[in-house]
């Protein structure tokens, strides 16, 4: 999957949770990454780093996929070490319900 698919996907799920107001950062390494503010409405999201986030989740894209697809279980890649975490853990709890739906 492409990183303007994944991209069309996170925002179709942030979408749908309206209370959400944070600042976040998907890091994909060499794939690129998404920046999400949903402290704005509509949430602006782009591929550019626009500034600090109140959590950062790193992973490969292949992993994040399929935590999209709901192959792998974000609780169990981040206990892997394939998943990473920077910032605040109740946000990215937060952040992996929405993205389990």
């Amino acid at each position: 999957m492409s990183l303007d698919n994944i991209t069309r996907r996170i925002k179709e799920k942030i979408s749908q949770t309206p209370g959400l107001r944070a600042k976040i950062k998907f890091d994909f390494g060499e794939d690129g990454m998404i920046f999400i503010d949903t402290t704005q409405n509509p949430a602006a999201v782009s591929h550019e780093d626009s500034g600090e986030a109140e959590t950062t989740l790193s992973c490969a894209l292949d992993t994040f996929e399929r935590i999209l697809d709901g192959t792998q279980d974000p609780n169990i890649a981040f206990m892997m070490g394939k998943l990473k975490v920077k910032g605040s853990m109740g946000l990215a709890m937060k952040l992996n319900a929405i993205l389990e739906e």
